[in-house]
């Protein structure tokens, strides 16, 4: 992912420390708001590559291992004093539209429907330049995902994403389910008709 100076050097005060709680660290962000400054971190448990993200459940990391992880990053940041400016912690899970910052995240959830946009635009095949992007994720490899908008391909550095998010279907998470991932294959109804053509195959094979 795009980072400047001081969020990499977040990331590496961080990610062990969420390491070390059993969590992955999912994204990091040090964002003015209204109120002030505030360091968003998302974290949740490591992906299981065994696991079809379609199964995964939301809200695997609660309440308390929220807090708890607080207070442990807390110390850690009072004593290395990576901001210099006054700032509120927040510690949070990522939600369904959870963002994707690492190469494992982009290989991981492929078949997904995605929104990127780059640190900045790229040259397309029209010769306009893009920085914005939806489609379905189709997978990544050697630092580049692939992402397919309207029947087109394009390859994005990973190092040049600034947000990466997936667009969740919301009629499978309205029935109980991720809605990311790959469509699941329709299961066959059983007891169904065989089709005339097929009837008629079946005889002239007989």
């Amino acid at each position: 992912m795009s980072r400047n100076p001081q969020q990499q050097r977040l990331i590496a005060i961080v990610e062990p420390v969420c390491q070390q709680a059993g969590l992955e660290l999912v994204d990091l962000r040090l964002v003015l708001e209204q109120g002030g400054w505030t360091l968003r971190v998302q974290v949740d448990l490591p992906v299981d590559e065994a696991m079809p993200p379609q199964e995964v459940p939301q809200d695997r990391v609660d309440l308390e291992d929220c807090e708890n992880l607080s207070r442990e990053l807390s110390a850690v940041l009072d004593v290395d004093d990576p901001i210099t400016q006054a700032y509120s912690l927040e510690v949070g899970s990522p939600g369904i539209d959870r963002p994707l910052r690492t190469e494992q995240h982009f290989r991981y959830y492929a078949g997904s429907d995605i929104k990127v946009q780059l640190s900045h635009g790229i040259s397309t095949p029209s010769g306009t330049e893009r920085k914005n992007f939806r489609g379905v994720l189709k997978g990544a490899a050697d630092g580049k995902l692939s992402i397919e908008v309207d029947g087109q391909l394009f390859e994005l550095p990973i190092d040049d994403v600034d947000t990466a998010k997936l667009v969740p279907d919301w009629d499978a998470v309205m029935s109980g389910k991720s809605g990311v991932g790959a469509p699941l294959p329709k299961p066959a109804k059983p007891g169904g008709k065989v089709s005339s053509k097929k009837l008629k195959q079946r005889e002239q094979q007989g």
